[in-house]
């Protein structure tokens, strides 16, 4: 592995060169990404929370194509057919799954049974302690600038991953903000072990999201979390997110948001490109999203930001 890494246990646990994952974002992380982060030496991951199994299926082969690197899957338990993507994970032969968005100890059972590396996203050092007595391998703390479905905490990575790191021992994978190597090089000295990242590889030219949501991702730098009373979101401004923010502010029931927000929003904003009634959902890091590059470029970028975010430093060489 590379001596680059002082701590190597999230990339001994994975199998890679670089302690940076992908994640598994709903229209963005289908299997072409994956195996381009994987390829590159980070873990890239299949989302399944946009796909039904069938097509979570193609997808984890379609990597299996592409590149012969580890990858992983990103399971959100919040979906109906987030039990059925298990099942056909663990029938793929997948040997590392990410979940979310629900309680670990759901699927801990049959994960552990099963034998992959299990890994949850946590949103507060509370969870991420129950992510450790779940038998979780590492976690994933998510700091509130963090992009899609948001704890409700509301605590900043900044915080959270430091707090997560002294409440743990199992390895703390930093997520929330990170998009160059100097926010990668912050985040290991608040004492993570690697860094998950979402929005930067959203808008590559392997994410699986519309090319019009790609370039609103560059062209974008003012995203707001929304639908607190329902399932916490952040998106970039659009005159859906305005009517959102409008009926919020008029005090709206949560009744009343879930009418506003309908059926099938995140697929029209990401995966259909309609930049108007679409959900575009993207962390606050937007703002610093300047081109659309490959994904290997990415992880090219963020390593070489990383060495040089430490000789400025004073620490590297």
């Amino acid at each position: 592995m590379n001596e680059r890494w002082r701590s190597k246990r999230v990339t001994a646990l994975f199998g890679i060169e670089h302690p940076i994952v992908q994640g598994g974002m709903i229209h963005n992380s289908g299997g072409r990404l994956a195996a381009a982060v994987s390829g590159a030496g980070g873990l890239g991951l299949v989302g399944a929370g946009s796909l039904y199994p069938d097509e979570f299926r193609a997808e984890i082969r379609r990597v299996r194509e592409l590149t012969d690197k580890p990858f992983g899957v990103n399971l959100p338990l919040l979906y109906d057919h987030a039990r059925d993507c298990l099942d056909v994970a663990l029938g793929e032969g997948v040997g590392i799954v990410f979940t979310s968005a629900g309680s670990p100890q759901r699927v801990a059972g049959r994960l552990k049974e099963a034998g992959v590396v299990f890994v949850h996203v946590a949103a507060s050092p509370a969870l991420a302690v129950k992510c450790e007595a779940a038998g979780c391998d590492a976690v994933v703390v998510e700091g509130f600038e963090a992009g899609g479905h948001n704890g409700r905490e509301e605590l900043t990575t900044m915080v959270l991953v430091p707090l997560c790191v002294e409440a743990v021992s199992i390895p703390v994978i930093a997520a929330g903000g990170i998009a160059s190597g100097a926010q990668l090089a912050a985040a290991l000295a608040l004492g993570a072990e690697g860094v998950q990242v979402g929005s930067r590889f959203a808008a590559t030219v392997e994410s699986s999201s519309h090319s019009d949501f790609k370039q609103a991702v560059v062209d974008g730098d003012d995203t707001r979390l929304v639908l607190k009373k329902h399932v916490p979101v952040r998106l970039l401004r659009n005159a859906f997110r305005e009517r959102i923010e409008a009926a919020e502010a008029d005090g709206a029931s949560r009744d009343r948001l879930v009418d506003l927000l309908g059926k099938g929003r995140a697929r029209l904003g990401m995966g259909e490109g309609d930049l108007v009634e679409g959900e575009l959902e993207i962390g606050q890091v937007a703002a610093m999203i300047h081109d659309v590059p490959p994904a290997a470029a990415v992880v090219a970028r963020l390593v070489a930001e990383y060495d040089a975010a430490l000789i400025r430093l004073g620490i590297g060489s």
